[in-house]
C-alpha cells in the first residue's frame, strides 16, 4: 500500500484529500497545517509520497520540500495546489519536488498519479505539460523520434500528452494498469527517456 503525507493549511482540503485517497486504497500516514510540521512528519512516518501545498503560513511548501528532498531516502514531494503559473512551477520542480499536480485533478487521477509518484516517476497536470511543451521546438524532431514507438506505444504516448492516468489509458485502449505500464517503459527504453513526463512532453511537441 503506497503511504501519503498531507501537507495543507486548510483542515477541509486535508479532510478531503484523506477521504479520496482512501476510498483508492491509499493510506494517509499525516496531515500537516504548515511546511515545518510536514518535515516533523516525514522523519517520524517516512510515507512514499508528500502532497505539498506551495502556500502556507511560516515555512511555506517550497521551503520544505527543500527540506524533505535533502534527506536521506526521501519519499516523492509532489505539488498539489491552485497555483499553474510558470514561475510557480519551476520554483517547485528546482527545489526538487517530482511533480506538480493541481487540486481540480479528478480524484480517480489524483490516486492514479499518487501511485505513479510513488513508483519514482514525475507527474504533471495537463495544463501543466502543456505549459512546459509550449517552451519547446522541434515537432518535426520529435515525430522523428517518435517514430521509434510502435502503433501501439504511440497511442499510449498521446493519451499521456492528453494528461491521461495509466486506468484512463486502459480504459480508452481497452487494456489492463499492467500492460500499459509496460508499453510506457518500453517506450522509455527505446526512447533514453528517464520518465513518463519526458515522454508526455515529447509527444505534446510533435503535435
Amino acid at each position: 500500500m503506497v503511504r501519503v503525507l498531507l501537507a495543507d493549511d486548510e483542515p477541509m482540503v486535508r479532510a478531503h484529500l484523506t477521504t479520496i485517497l482512501g476510498a483508492a486504497g491509499i493510506e494517509v500516514v499525516g496531515a500537516a497545517a504548515d511546511g515545518a510540521e510536514a518535515v516533523e512528519l516525514v522523519v517520524r512516518h517516512r510515507p512514499d509520497v508528500v502532497l505539498m501545498d506551495l502556500r502556507m503560513p511560516g515555512v511555506d511548501g517550497i521551503t520544505a520540500t527543500v527540506r524533505i528532498t535533502a534527506l536521506p531516502d526521501p519519499p516523492a514531494v509532489v505539488a498539489l495546489t491552485t497555483f499553474d503559473g510558470d514561475d510557480h512551477v519551476r520554483r517547485a520542480l528546482r527545489a526538487g519536488a517530482a511533480g506538480y499536480l493541481l487540486k481540480s485533478t479528478p480524484p480517480d487521477d489524483l490516486a492514479d498519479l499518487v501511485r505513479v509518484a510513488a513508483g519514482g516517476h514525475t507527474v504533471l497536470s495537463r495544463s501543466t505539460a502543456r505549459t512546459l511543451a509550449g517552451r519547446e521546438s522541434g515537432a518535426g524532431e520529435a515525430r522523428r523520434t517518435l517514430a521509434a514507438l510502435s502503433e501501439r506505444e504511440r497511442e499510449v504516448a498521446d493519451l499521456l500528452a492528453e494528461g491521461a492516468s495509466n486506468a484512463g489509458i486502459a480504459a480508452a485502449l481497452h487494456l489492463t494498469e499492467a500492460t500499459v505500464k509496460g508499453y510506457v517503459s518500453a517506450a522509455l527504453a527505446k526512447l533514453d527517456l528517464q520518465n513518463r513526463t519526458q515522454l508526455a512532453l515529447l509527444a505534446l511537441r510533435a503535435r
